[in-house]
């Protein structure tokens, strides 16, 4: 079972995370309002996703994640955000955090997160990723150059799902487009991302932008 630390400082948002996880099998083996209480929690448990908000008293959410790899290295950050939290967001994707999602997400694509986590994968809701490209200003010629070459690793269909993780598509949405199965289209995810050198989709997005540019 996958075991989840949930870290928020509203307590009727961290319930109800708690009842949605349970009710998908689930465990929350501990709920935090504040930074320091959510990674003595996580060294106890070693869960395999820590839950975090992003503002919280003392350490936020952003910090906690940082401190993961000396507390509990098997342990993912998702950052559990708000449309308040853009600058925040943007910081914590070039610092490669593991997945996003909004607070108004619905109860499946929470679920859907936690478990893509805790699996190992990153999740960014197509929403977050158009958020933060539009924080982006133009790059410069150096780091065009450096995408560019990055690109042209990828093969014709794997530019063409970069593309559409670009516009902040879902894979479902991708697999529409480009008329595969969902699943095919989450492994040419997971083999763009490792041929840019991406750990989100967030970052592979901004790369993409900043070789057209």
């Amino acid at each position: 079972m996958t075991r989840v630390v949930i870290a928020d400082d509203e307590p009727l948002v961290v319930e109800g995370v708690r009842t949605v996880l349970h009710a998908a099998g689930i465990e929350t083996v501990a709920m935090a309002h504040n930074g320091s209480d959510a990674l003595t929690a996580i060294e106890r448990h070693r869960p395999e996703v820590a839950l975090l908000d992003l503002h919280m008293p003392g350490l936020g959410g952003l910090a906690v994640a940082e401190r993961l790899p000396a507390v509990s290295p098997a342990t993912r950050a998702l950052v559990l955000t708000s449309f308040g939290d853009q600058a925040n967001v943007l910081s914590a994707v070039e610092k490669g955090a593991a997945g996003f999602v909004l607070k108004t997400c619905a109860p499946e694509e929470l679920v859907t997160a936690v478990r893509a986590v805790a699996a190992g994968e990153a999740y960014l809701s197509p929403v977050v990723t158009r958020m933060v490209l539009g924080l982006v200003a133009p790059e410069s010629a150096p780091r065009r150059r450096d995408a560019v070459e990055r690109v042209a690793r990828l093969a014709a269909r794997e530019r063409e799902v970069l593309d559409a993780v670009a516009e902040g598509l879902s894979n479902a949405e991708i697999a529409g487009r480009v008329h595969m199965s969902e699943a095919t289209v989450k492994t040419y995810v997971s083999r763009v991302l490792a041929k840019l050198g991406c750990a989100n989709r967030v970052q592979a997005a901004m790369l993409a932008r900043d070789a057209r540019s």
